[in-house]
């Protein structure tokens, strides 16, 4: 009775250090509020820095699990030769899709480290540092598709045997 070891994942462990960071930070600013009567600004901004972060590691652990929004009911209805092609299409338009985001986030950086150097309201940190983790975190988004659709076509390949 040999157990198999979970192997911990990064996009798990992001993912929850993400919402815990989340959570652990509204958590200080109601007590802050009720205890001190102040409020801390800067807690809205880091939050909503990390829901978008935490959000785009979801997309990827979404995609991975097959959880994306899809038409099931007609994917259902094609003939088999049908369904090889349609899933290739999707994973490459998701790819397109993502890959078309982080062209504009990467161009948005550029632009801010070069032209704009804007500044966040609160803390006062370049702004170009929140924008840079959703090109760095979108490689758990294209992993998430690419293991969706080598499973989903490994199933379709064993439907035809």
């Amino acid at each position: 009775m040999t157990e198999k070891k979970k192997e911990i994942r990064t996009d798990y462990l992001i993912a929850a250090v993400l919402l815990f960071s989340m959570a652990a930070i509204a958590f200080a600013n109601v007590v802050s509020r009720y205890v001190f009567h102040f409020s801390f600004a800067s807690t809205e901004e880091i939050t909503i820095n990390i829901f978008v972060w935490m959000t785009v590691v979801g997309s990827g652990i979404a995609f991975e699990r097959g959880g994306q929004l899809g038409m099931v009911t007609f994917f259902n209805m094609f003939p088999r030769a049908l369904k090889k092609g349609s899933i290739l299409l999707s994973a490459i338009l998701s790819s397109v899709l993502f890959l078309m985001v982080d062209i504009f986030m990467i161009q948005a950086i550029h632009d801010e480290m070069t032209v704009f150097h804007a500044r966040s309201a609160s803390l006062d940190v370049p702004v170009w540092i929140y924008y840079a983790g959703v090109p760095l975190l979108s490689i758990y988004v294209f992993r998430g598709i690419y293991r969706d659709a080598s499973k989903r076509l490994s199933e379709h390949k064993r439907e035809q045997d």
